[in-house]
This record gives C-alpha cells, sequence and structure tokens, in this order.
C-alpha cells in the first residue's frame, strides 16, 4: 500500500460536524472547483437514480470515487447494501474525515482514485459489482482520464462504471478511451440537472492521431 493511501479509522465525527456537511462542500468547491465539478451535493433525486442502476448482487461490493460529503453513499446504505461492502475513495482528507464519521462501518478511503488497485483490497479485485465514479471527468486531460479507466478496470473488469454528469451528451469520448456508454437516467431535480451514463469497456482504446 502506497505512503498516500490512508483508511480512515478515525472516530465518528459529532452531529456538529455532520450537519456542517454542505458548508464544507461549498468550502472544497470554493478552494478547488475543478476537483468537486459542482457548487452543490447530489440530490436525492440523483441519488435514487444512481441507486437504481447500482448492483452488489452475490455478496459484491460497491466503490464510490469522488464521495463528497457521502449523500450516494448514505443512499446506497439506506437501499440495502452492507456497509462492509461499501469502498469509498475521496482525496480530500478534510472530506475523508467527514465520511469515516457519517458511514459507520464503511471502508473510507483517503487516496488517489487513480491508484485503486493499491487502494482496494486485492480480495476485493473482480467482486466489485459497481464502481460510480463521481469524479469531474470531463475537466480532466486525456491521460489522467485513461488512468482512471485503466485503474476502474483493474478492480472490476469488464463491469464498466457509473458516472453522474451535468452536459447534454456524453462528458467524455468513450471511444477513444475504449468505451461503449449510453445514458440510463436523467432528472431535472437536480441542481443542476444531472444524467446517469453507464460506461463498460469495448476493447482497445481508438488510435489517437498524433
Amino acid at each position: 500500500m502506497s505512503p498516500q493511501t490512508d483508511i480512515s479509522l478515525h472516530p465518528p465525527l459529532p452531529p456538529s460536524a455532520r450537519l456542517a456537511a454542505p458548508g464544507l462542500f461549498f468550502r472544497r468547491w470554493i478552494a478547488n472547483p475543478l476537483q468537486m465539478g459542482s457548487i452543490t451535493p447530489s440530490s436525492p433525486a440523483l441519488c435514487r437514480r444512481v441507486v437504481a442502476n447500482s448492483d452488489w448482487a452475490n455478496g459484491g461490493a460497491v466503490v464510490e470515487l469522488g464521495a463528497g460529503t457521502g449523500v450516494i453513499s448514505n443512499a446506497l446504505l439506506a437501499a440495502g447494501l452492507p456497509a462492509n461492502r461499501l469502498f469509498v475513495v475521496e482525496i480530500v482528507p478534510a472530506m475523508a474525515d467527514h465520511l469515516a464519521g457519517t458511514l459507520p462501518g464503511a471502508n473510507v478511503i483517503c487516496g488517489d482514485a487513480g491508484a485503486l488497485p493499491d487502494l482496494i483490497p486485492a480480495a476485493w479485485h473482480g467482486r466489485i459489482g459497481t464502481v460510480i465514479c463521481g469524479i469531474p471527468l470531463v475537466l480532466l486531460p486525456h491521460a489522467a482520464k485513461q488512468r482512471l479507466v485503466d485503474a476502474m478496470e483493474a478492480v472490476a473488469p469488464g463491469k464498466g462504471f457509473l458516472h453522474f454528469s451535468y452536459m447534454m451528451g456524453s462528458p467524455i469520448d468513450a471511444r477513444r478511451l475504449g468505451l461503449a456508454g449510453r445514458r440510463v437516467a436523467w432528472t431535472p431535480l437536480n441542481l443542476p440537472p444531472a444524467s446517469v451514463w453507464r460506461y463498460v469497456p469495448t476493447g482497445a482504446p481508438a488510435a489517437v492521431p498524433t
């Protein structure tokens, strides 16, 4: 496990810290809007659509990347996902601390999702039912996108991933990344309105002209 990996074992945060979640999200957005992607956490409507398209049958686990304040994570747990089968990866230490306090029993990991094979215990590789990517892929350069796609494929081979976006069309050039994508849900009740996309691997990435 790399030195940047920290599986949080902190005690739960006090209620006052939990109530401060929206303020924490906004402060992180102010500090680094490219890292957050949206100015507000995902709405209940978006959470429901992500959960409806997630799978953890037959003892599988769910991995959520870029969990923010944990609204989708909490929706997954409310829908019946056992906490010990939820792996939450958040790169911002303050938000990882918050998640560790509000998701008791879940595996909260502070680290870079691009190193996902090192962050997720090897015993779970190949046993991931769904990867949910909340990282704003549209804002990343191609090399960073490819690194992240490869990392997700390494722990959940053939499964692809769910990704929510605020764009009308696909937020990524799926073919260039060796993926096929389709929109599986849309909600106008999110601020801003959001789509849920499912991307699955199709083979080698398309050649990119030099």
